[in-house]
């Protein structure tokens, strides 16, 4: 825990509450972890999520909150929802996170089981120990150390299949408005800049994905006979590809502005190289800095190839080659506009005459929080209190989907991304920690913000 020197009266009180309650903490993150709750039937039984859900209900009802209940969302997928009423005039805050976790992926690259929480060099390693279980039991621990005096009403839903992206919640969201409307939405499935540094995620970047097709030949033909004149599939797809790019690397596609700036926190290129494990010699693609590349300009990714295997090739010219292009699109870039650019490049940009198909997997829309008014100036004086630092603005590169649901079903409520997740966590890969000292402070970030946004809010 960092130095709470200087701290007086609530947060020291607080601090104090919330240091007490993490050997708690630590436990309930070692159950949850253990429970493999990958929202997908195929890899893994959903009786696990039930399970999961379940424990969610009872921690939260044991935590205070009334009507805690597992609900059907369209997808398939249960969340839980409950409340607790707002004493008179007080505003409401509503509670998100999501049980559901990513699958292992290679259970032969963790150092430790994927569904055993364990301590090494002072941080937890297990799936789902940071996105998005460390956040429940963040919300948890700053509930347990409020105890009964909790001065704003609560809304609860922890849903249970953001992972799959399949969208149950989004779907069940406004249709069930009335059960989720709050004053401020408290979306924890974030985190900090790094270890230490209070952060709110005021960006999203949007998401366009599509599957491109190269067709040349009505079939492989052998490449001694044919190869030469005969249009090589593969060698098609390679070149269509590469146009996606610039001298630099950055991402190049007609009819998108790749020049944006942004105006947030910066993120220094050394550490970013550290984070994302870039290679000695091996340089970052694009210009600018770190932040406008990540967070205010597109970037495309190709996620697959469906080509001929090294293992097992024949010596044949390739008639067909399929490739899954992502892009994540900044706010400013409507998500389907980004979708129909990146189409008509693609189909452009494909050479000798070849065959062309864009099947538009799906969209997300990017996001942006608007950050002026009452819950942020009580964020920022919760952060103060908890870090010893002012609040920093991130963006993130990842899509949520539900942040422009709820704004649009709320459009009254203020949005705020946060959590225990920093770029140590590797979320979504091997070997997934959580510093549990993030956990400590950011649940004591939460308590005080409850009581700073009350007072502010004239509770």
């Amino acid at each position: 825990m960092t130095d709470m020197t200087g701290q007086t009266g609530l947060a020291a009180d607080l601090a104090g509450r919330v240091a007490a309650l993490m050997p708690r903490a630590t436990a309930d993150l070692a159950e949850l972890v253990a429970m493999p709750s990958v929202a997908d039937p195929r890899q893994y039984p959903p009786e696990h999520c039930r399970r999961t859900a379940e424990w969610v209900a009872q921690a939260f009802t044991d935590a205070g909150l009334q009507d805690v209940r597992l609900v059907l969302t369209p997808d398939g997928s249960h969340a839980v929802v409950g409340h607790r009423p707002p004493p008179p005039g007080a505003p409401t805050v509503l509670l998100y996170s999501h049980y559901d976790v990513q699958p292992p992926l290679d259970d032969s690259a963790w150092q430790s089981p994927p569904f055993e929480l364990t301590e090494r060099d002072g941080r937890l390693y297990g799936r789902g120990s940071a996105d998005c279980k460390g956040n429940i039991v963040m919300h948890l621990t700053a509930l347990r150390a409020l105890g009964d005096d909790i001065p704003v009403g609560l809304k609860l839903v922890v849903e249970g299949s953001e992972e799959q992206g399949t969208g149950g919640l989004e779907a069940y969201v406004p249709e069930h408005a009335d059960e989720l409307r709050a004053d401020v939405l408290l979306i924890c499935d974030t985190g900090n800049a790094a270890v230490g540094v209070p952060t709110a995620t005021t960006v999203l970047r949007g998401l366009a994905n599509v599957v491109v097709t190269v067709s040349t030949l009505a079939g492989d033909v052998h490449s001694g006979m044919f190869g030469g004149p005969a249009p090589d599939a593969l060698a098609a797809l390679i070149r269509t590809l590469d146009s996606l790019r610039d001298a630099t690397g950055g991402t190049r596609i007609d009819g998108l502005d790749g020049s944006g700036v942004w105006q947030g926190a910066d993120y220094d290129e050394q550490q970013f190289r550290t984070d994302a494990a870039v290679l000695d010699g091996v340089a970052l693609l694009g210009s600018g800095t770190v932040a406008d590349r990540l967070w205010a300009r597109p970037a495309v990714t190709v996620l697959g190839i469906d080509c001929p295997p090294v293992v097992g090739s024949a010596a044949a010219v390739p008639a067909v080659a399929k490739a899954r292009v992502s892009l994540r699109v900044p706010p400013g870039t409507p998500a389907d506009a980004a979708a129909d650019a990146l189409t008509a490049h693609l189909k452009a940009a494909a050479p000798w005459g070849v065959q062309v198909q864009v099947e538009r997997e799906g969209t997300g829309s990017p996001f942006r929080a608007a950050t002026g008014g009452p819950a942020y100036a009580a964020l920022d004086r919760a952060m103060r209190d908890a870090y010893g630092k002012p609040i920093s603005f991130l963006g993130q590169g990842g899509s949520i989907p539900l942040c422009n649901v709820l704004t649009t079903t709320f459009p009254d409520a203020e949005l705020i991304l946060m959590g225990v997740e920093e770029p140590r966590c590797l979320i979504h890969a091997p070997n997934e920690s959580v510093d549990p000292a993030e956990i400590e402070r950011m649940a004591l970030v939460e308590a005080l913000f409850l009581h700073n946004y009350a007072n502010s809010a004239g509770g």
